[in-house]
């Protein structure tokens, strides 16, 4: 395959991925914005949208403060912003054009369906109190694009290149909305273990669709530290760090496997990730502290992506 066609279909399924993380991430701020009581940290939880998305410096270029409609016009349809929704429709969309021979149909429907309604829907997201249905739709496409090429593409290099931009992108994007909380300044009042503290937490869970999982898995009340290991440790969760780097590191053998056995860094990386992520306990993440640990699991996903580029993609 070319390394043009295996750079269009890996970002294909990231910005796929992308728009589905942004629309969660706007979830969490709604959530916990509604939950937030007034006075000095009121608007906070917007800002954290900002943060995690990893695009502060670029909306302080536009925006001198941070308010509900200013974040949602940056996040959803800003096309000068490359991590906006809108935008990353357009652009999978675009990626999709160049290999349209190399998708299903069904694949292909999905993208282009999403691109043809998307400005239709998202403009529509001017208030905070219309922002539920757009994320809902949102997520129904990113999810569609999903179940449509995991189920009719065939197993080969195109396949392992889309699941491998699905599965690192969806690596980072965990580790960046679990760490939301860690942006959110709570009120003096409300500290760990508070009401408010759960409810942050909760939130959390039902952006990326893990509350009814969580009480599953856990048969008790929300805690801090079994959200972090049913998000970071538990094979078993769909959205997990450890489920997505079982994912990746299978692709990366797949990949390994259609081209002679070569393996290369980001081969490397994404096992002594996996290896991490399967031999750390919960207590021992938290006793190094968890913003610490995610900042070292977002930057080393980073990296892991630099390294696929460099060796296939270029």
């Amino acid at each position: 395959m070319l390394s043009r066609t295996a750079n269009n279909l890996f970002w294909i399924a990231r910005q796929m991925e992308r728009a589905d993380y942004v629309a969660r991430l706007l979830e969490v701020a709604q959530r916990t914005a509604a939950l937030a009581p007034g006075g000095m940290h009121a608007g906070n939880e917007w800002h954290s949208a900002i943060i995690a998305a990893g695009c502060e410096a670029e909306f302080f270029l536009k925006h001198d403060t941070v308010s509900p409609s200013a974040v949602m016009d940056f996040l959803i349809r800003d096309r000068e912003n490359p991590s906006s929704i809108l935008s990353s429709i357009e652009l999978a969309r675009a990626n999709a054009r160049a290999v349209r021979g190399g998708l299903t149909r069904d694949a292909w429907e999905a993208i282009n369906g999403t691109w043809l309604d998307a400005p239709h829907y998202l403009q529509a997201a001017k208030a905070p109190e219309s922002l539920g249905r757009i994320l809902d739709w949102v997520r129904e496409r990113s999810l569609l694009f999903l179940g449509a090429y995991s189920a009719t593409m065939l197993r080969n290099d195109a396949y392992q290149f889309l699941r491998l931009g699905t599965f690192i992108e969806r690596a980072d994007n965990t580790s960046r909305i679990l760490d939301v909380k860690y942006h959110i300044l709570l009120p003096e009042f409300s500290g760990v273990g508070g009401g408010l503290d759960y409810h942050h937490w909760s939130a959390i869970l039902r952006a990326v669709s893990a509350l009814r999982a969580y009480h599953w898995v856990y048969n008790d009340r929300v805690k801090p530290w079994k959200v972090a290991e049913l998000l970071i440790l538990r094979p078993e969760m769909p959205r997990s760090l450890r489920a997505s780097f079982d994912h990746i590191t299978e692709a990366m053998s797949g990949l390994a496997v259609a081209y002679a056995g070569r393996s290369g860094e980001c081969h490397r990386l994404a096992t002594e990730i996996h290896r991490r992520l399967k031999s750390e306990s919960v207590e021992e993440i938290f006793e190094f502290g968890l913003h610490e640990f995610l900042t070292e699991i977002v930057d080393s996903t980073i990296m892991l992506g630099k390294e696929t580029a460099k060796y296939y993609l270029f």
